[in-house]
């Protein structure tokens, strides 16, 4: 058995139950437990693990990626629901408290048995940066575009990546072993095309509150026996954390509503009282669109910098005094895939901003101002692309990064680059520790 492997386990509900609950109905029961059906040992991988059968623990059953046409064309027809109505109508806050908490050791016991046939995840250690804050617990930030299922098994090409090593009965533990390994405080995936069925459930097992926030044209939806449209999805310890407002956002360009969505939520820290704002938002792919890109970039920060000035009716005159909520507004962090590298106009924008951000991983160069080499590295028909696509952006007057999880090098990707098998997603996670600056704010 690998000594690098840990994972979370993957919980499995029936297939009505998960449409249900993304109509706000959900059962209180779980259903029966499904085991994973593992492939045969490969002559291609390491040596496998030890054969000790799995612990199996109580659980949620869902659906397999493409295991019966009745169960795409259900979960379509909740796509093309979701996906027809207004955003703001769309706030899918759903009630994760009913869910039975999980043993979050035991889950990363059964999943060391689910990933024996796979070689251990890659190594990463945190850099720290040498401002850690002693006043307080830092807030764990992770950003991570986990990649659609259906876009991976169906339109990506990723030509040097096995389907095999795609295959959803692992490739889902892969995801949460890498959440779980790091723990944030603050979740915030890309190209989610399994919250219903799978991340809400389990990660609510574990203490995260959530919301999800499909695009409107997912193209997910094109991809037979489809799980439903991908969309972004924002997760956060509600042990920790309060939450005081949702906005979902459909992003403009050149005054057309585009394909784009964001999740801003505004939370409350609750043993500091502290109040900062999350938004999580995946903008326009492909080269040609930069023009396309800065223009949905410019709606999403005028739409914070309104969210972050005003006053929710949960914060009475003491409490914004005692958070920061000034002239500059509330702290923020923003997490997402930008499919834009340093050298366009979006990043540009969001560098000047009047909102006062700053990128986390700027943190790991030698100067301090210089974005990591890649966040992506695939191999699709047309070539090979190395790219910086994945940003953690925060308010640099409210927040100090006291540490921030380092790139892994060419040699740990391979030479088949991602996605592999023992690594899920063509993007890399993101992960950084933040946390309120020493300096009492001025007006504190």
């Amino acid at each position: 058995m690998y000594p690098a492997r840990r994972c979370s386990s993957l919980f499995h509900r029936d297939l009505a139950a998960v449409c249900l609950s993304s109509l706000g109905t959900h059962p209180k029961k779980p259903g029966p437990l499904k085991k994973s059906s593992l492939p045969s040992s490969r002559v291609h991988l390491p040596p496998t693990r030890s054969n000790s059968s799995p612990v199996l623990l109580s659980s949620l059953q869902v659906c397999q990626m493409g295991s019966s046409s009745s169960s795409s064309r259900l979960f379509s027809t909740v796509a093309q629901t979701l996906s027809s109505a207004a955003l703001t109508d769309l706030h899918v806050d759903t009630d994760d408290d009913e869910y039975e908490q999980a043993d979050r050791d035991a889950l990363l016991r059964e999943c060391e048995d689910v990933l024996r046939n796979r070689p251990p995840r890659l190594h990463r250690d945190f850099m720290m940066t040498g401002a850690c804050s002693l006043q307080s617990a830092p807030i764990r930030v992770m950003q991570w575009n986990i990649l659609a299922q259906a876009l991976g098994e169906g339109k990506d090409g990723f030509v040097r990546c096995p389907m095999e090593a795609l295959n959803w009965s692992e490739r889902k533990y892969l995801i949460l072993e890498e959440i779980l390994t790091y723990k944030p405080d603050v979740l915030c995936l890309q190209e989610v095309d399994h919250y219903f069925d799978t991340f809400q459930p389990v990660l609510a097992s574990l203490g995260y509150q959530s919301s999800f926030c499909p695009k409107p044209c997912s193209p997910c939806l094109d991809v037979h026996n489809n799980n439903g449209p991908d969309g972004c999805a924002l997760f956060f310890n509600r042990r920790r954390f309060q939450l005081l407002h949702t906005a979902h956002l459909r992003l403009s360009a050149m005054m057309l509503k585009t394909n784009q969505v964001a999740i801003v939520a505004t939370l409350r820290c609750r043993f500091t009282g502290r109040v900062f704002c999350v938004a999580v938002t995946h903008l326009k792919a492909r080269s040609g669109w930069e023009a396309f890109r800065s223009a949905q970039g410019a709606h999403l920060l005028q739409q914070l910098c309104e969210l972050t000035t005003q006053s929710h009716t949960e914060m009475d005159d003491e409490n914004r005094t005692r958070v920061g909520e000034t002239k500059d507004g509330i702290p923020l962090v923003v997490c997402g895939d930008f499919n834009a590298e340093p050298s366009e106009e979006v990043y540009r924008r969001f560098m000047t901003s009047p909102l006062g951000l700053d990128s986390a991983y700027k943190c790991l160069s030698e100067d301090g101002n210089t974005e990591p080499p890649y966040t992506s590295w695939k191999i699709r028909p047309s070539g090979e692309s190395r790219s910086t696509l994945d940003y953690i952006w925060y308010s640099e007057r409210a927040f100090q990064v006291d540490a921030v999880l380092k790139i892994p090098s060419e040699e740990q990707i391979g030479p088949d680059r991602l996605p592999s098998y023992h690594y899920p997603s063509d993007h890399l996670s993101l992960v950084c520790d933040l946390s309120f600056s020493q300096k009492p704010h001025r007006f504190m």
